[in-house]
């Protein structure tokens, strides 16, 4: 039976008329759809032009078939709306798109339940490889998309078994690093804003916050846990310190910290000068804020990238392939939050 891509009875334009075209074989059209770092570049280019004044489309399930693997990948974060998985998404879809795939992109919204929904929704269509930042620490989810086949990557997450590969951030040592910023500024009463403690990066941040609470003198740390990441449950949790004003307050992420501020300044309280407050992930916002945020910076968009190498190679480099668990170290960018 012949697909769409080598006929045309019924008048569609296939793989032998772009390449006549295009004055090159049906070979090299083959490789610029599926493997375009094998073409030159100025021949890839002249293919591409012929295919966009033909109006050839692809049939992307009859070439996997044939080739016996498809070009598509999933890309599954917790907040599509968050800033900080809109870098990492860019990461991603940039070095996907550059080597012809194309990137399924989906959140779970921290739920276990969507979140295994989702993958198997996945699997379904096909996708050579998945990157996800997991909402459970031991996902059984993902030792069977790889006995499928698929190759899996962990983004944002550190994996804890040496057959998985990661891409992930030392969140202990950031959140370390955040308090220690505080208490050199002469914090000593200082508050935890966080998200689900469920959630890993919470949970790491947090517990590099303790280590630096427990090596200074006479510091203590307030915990409040809001039940999400965003600016609305950063303002609920500013409502509950103003009772009792800490002397800083470190946000587990940078929208928390941005709702924070915003009660602060409704309610008179001057920052930095009456509380420092710090967040974390470095987003574009935080530098549009009334006060310019201190946060903790993460290489979000090259934490996408480098995952989407490791993922191309765990599934076009199968004898070949080492897997890796790569961690980045964060840095401290200092703005006018924590500088009175």
């Amino acid at each position: 039976m012949a697909s769409s891509d080598s006929g045309h009875r019924d008048g569609t334009i296939g793989i032998k008329e772009v390449a006549a075209a295009a004055g090159v074989s049906p070979g090299t059209v083959s490789n610029v759809l599926n493997r375009p770092e094998r073409v030159a570049s100025a021949t890839r280019e002249r293919v591409m032009q012929v295919i966009g004044e033909m109006g050839f489309v692809r049939n992307g399930s009859a070439s996997s078939l044939r080739a016996g693997q498809g070009r598509l990948v999933g890309l599954m974060v917790h907040d599509l709306a968050n800033p900080f998985f809109t870098a990492l998404a860019a990461g991603v879809e940039d070095l996907m798109s550059d080597r012809g795939f194309a990137v399924i992109l989906c959140s779970s919204a921290t739920s276990p339940q969507r979140e295994e929904r989702n993958l198997r929704m996945l699997a379904e269509q096909g996708v050579r490889g998945v990157l996800v930042t997991p909402v459970k620490e031991d996902h059984d989810q993902l030792g069977l998309l790889r006995e499928r086949g698929i190759g899996t990557i962990m983004l944002d997450h550190a994996a804890t078994r040496p057959q998985q590969c990661s891409v992930s951030v030392d969140d202990v040592a950031g959140g370390q690093m955040a308090v220690a910023h505080l208490l050199e500024r002469g914090a000593r009463d200082i508050a935890y804003v966080s998200g689900p403690l469920t959630i890993r990066q919470c949970a790491d941040r947090r517990s590099g916050a303790l280590k630096a609470i427990d090596q200074a003198e006479g510091a203590s740390l307030r915990e409040i846990e809001v039940d999400d990441l965003t600016p609305r449950s950063g303002q609920l949790a500013a409502e509950r310190l103003l009772a009792e004003l800490p002397d800083a307050i470190f946000c587990a992420n940078d929208l928390l910290a941005m709702g924070v501020l915003r009660v602060l300044l409704q309610q008179g309280v001057r920052v930095p000068e009456r509380v420092l407050l710090m967040g974390y992930d470095d987003i574009e916002y935080a530098t549009a804020s009334a006060v310019q945020l201190t946060s903790v910076r993460q290489p979000t968009y090259q934490l996408g990238k480098i995952a989407a190498e490791l993922l191309l190679d765990e599934v076009e480099n199968l004898s070949g392939h080492a897997h890796q668990q790569i961690l980045f170290q964060p840095e401290l960018i200092v703005r006018e939050s924590t500088t009175p």
